[in-house]
C-alpha cells in the first residue's frame, strides 16, 4: 500500500462529524464519547484527536454542521425556488423531516446552557425566515412574525408527537394551512 492510497483511507474530520450527528440522533449527548464512536468507525481513538482537540472542540464541530445543514441549507433551498411556493415547498419539507437528530439536540439544550444558546439563535433564524416567506407571500409585517412563530411551534410540536402510530400530515393538507397562514 502506497502513502497516498494508506491518506486516501483516512476518515475526515466530516466523517467524525456524520458518526457524532448518528451517535446523538440515536443515543443523545450522553453517548458522545469518543472510544464507542471509534469502535463505530473502526479506528483507533487517535484518529479523533488528529481532528479534534477535545471532545468540547468535536461537540461545538457538531453544533456547527447541525446549523448548516438543518437551517442554512435549508434556507438556501428554499431560497433557489421560484415563486411564491417557497412557503409550501418549507413547510413540505419540514414536516416530512423524521426529527430524531433535532430532538435530540433541544434535549441536550436543555441540559447544556451553552447549547441552548445556539438552539435560540437557530429558532429565531428559522422563525425570521418563515416570516419573511410570508411577507414576500402578502402578509402584512406585523402579523408575519406572529403567523412564523406559530407555524414553526407546530412543526416543533409534531417533532415531539412523532411516533409510527400518527402519521405526518400530507402535502394536500400542508397546502391548505401553509394558505391559512398566507392570507
Amino acid at each position: 500500500m502506497t502513502n497516498d492510497t494508506a491518506n486516501d483511507d483516512r476518515l475526515g474530520k466530516s466523517d467524525w462529524i456524520d458518526q457524532g450527528l448518528r451517535t446523538l440522533a440515536g443515543g443523545g449527548a450522553g453517548a458522545l464519547k469518543v472510544g464507542a464512536m471509534a469502535e463505530k468507525l473502526n479506528v483507533s481513538r487517535g484518529s479523533f484527536y488528529w481532528h479534534f482537540a477535545d471532545i468540547a472542540a468535536f461537540k461545538s464541530a457538531l453544533l456547527r454542521s447541525w446549523r448548516e445543514r438543518m437551517t442554512d441549507r435549508v434556507i438556501r433551498d428554499v431560497a433557489g425556488k421560484d415563486g411564491p411556493d417557497r412557503l409550501a415547498y418549507l413547510l413540505k419539507r419540514a414536516f416530512a423531516a423524521r426529527p430524531r437528530l433535532d430532538r435530540a439536540i433541544r434535549t441536550w439544550a436543555t441540559e447544556d446552557k451553552s447549547v441552548a444558546v445556539i438552539v435560540a439563535a437557530v429558532d429565531a433564524e428559522r422563525i425570521a425566515y418563515i416570516a419573511k416567506l410570508l411577507v414576500a407571500a402578502g402578509v402584512a409585517r406585523k402579523r408575519a412574525l406572529a403567523r412564523a412563530t406559530f407555524l414553526y411551534w407546530a412543526y416543533l410540536g409534531q417533532a415531539i408527537v412523532m411516533d409510527p402510530r400518527h402519521a405526518a400530515i400530507p402535502a394536500p393538507a400542508l397546502d391548505d394551512i401553509g394558505a391559512l397562514f398566507e392570507t
